[in-house]
């Protein structure tokens, strides 16, 4: 059972890409980020043509998550995270799909901080933390997958000079992600890859893809019950040189079917 994530950064401004990847990979799940797209934009037929059933949770212009599964319907458990009322930005959605419980999320950027946006970003890493500690002993596999908005060591950025003032780095940002992970999840790429340089997202000027200047932000964190059936992890990285494309390629993992 192969499960990816990948910021789509515009789901219909780059639908053909994100059909053509899925006719090529064929992932069994995909979590979707930054749809940029009001809940009546969302392109389900075209995702329904290409193999896919979905749930979303969409909103304009910004934001936006949405969960697909090959040849089925995701079943929706939950969308949005408890502690604040009042945060209307669309960035989390869950659902169940073949006896995998998936979480889909986009992390606040933070940028710039200090200050407000980076506050919101903290906080919104303490609910999923809260969700995620609700999660990490079920008797079923749990994938929290997306857009983390952290990059978790120097390892996972091609020049951490370059990134020391950015909300991405921040020692906050980084402790709180460890926190998380300090529950029991398995960070699939880096627990399968531990010495490797391996990037999820390039910036779109200065060339970074052609340089491999880029850094690790999308992740998959696997409960135990995951974490034991994982076979293999990687990125498709090709898929950021492609013209047009996000600037983040997607990254999956492939587990045991139960």
């Amino acid at each position: 059972m192969r499960i990816a994530t990948f910021n789509v950064n515009g789901v219909n401004g780059r639908i053909d890409l994100l059909a053509d990847w899925l006719g090529e990979t064929s992932p069994d799940v995909v979590c979707l980020q930054e749809l940029k797209a009001p809940e009546e934009k969302f392109p389900a037929a075209r995702l329904e043509k290409a193999g896919y059933g979905a749930i979303w949770h969409g909103q304009a212009r910004w934001n936006g998550v949405a969960i697909l599964a090959r040849g089925c319907e995701p079943i929706e458990t939950g969308r949005g995270l408890r502690g604040d009322p009042e945060d209307m930005q669309s960035r989390y959605i869950e659902a169940a799909v073949r006896g995998v419980l998936i979480g889909c999320l986009y992390l606040p950027n933070g940028n710039p901080q200090p200050g407000p946006k980076f506050d919101y970003k903290l906080a919104w890493m303490e609910r999923l933390i809260a969700r995620a500690a609700d999660l990490i002993g079920l008797d079923e596999p749990v994938v929290l997958a997306g857009d983390y908005n952290v990059i978790p060591t120097d390892a996972d950025v091609y020049k951490p000079e370059r990134w020391k003032d950015d909300a991405l780095m921040q020692p906050e940002s980084r402790e709180a992600f460890f926190r998380l992970t300090a529950q029991g999840w398995t960070d699939a790429i880096r627990h399968l890859h531990p010495d490797e340089r391996i990037y999820t997202f390039w910036d779109y000027w200065r060339n970074a893809f052609g340089r491999d200047a880029g850094i690790r932000i999308d992740h998959l964190l696997l409960n135990p019950v995951a974490a034991k059936g994982l076979k293999s992890a990687g990125v498709d990285r090709e898929v950021r040189g492609r013209e047009g494309t996000s600037d983040h390629a997607p990254a999956w993992v492939e587990l045991e079917d139960r």
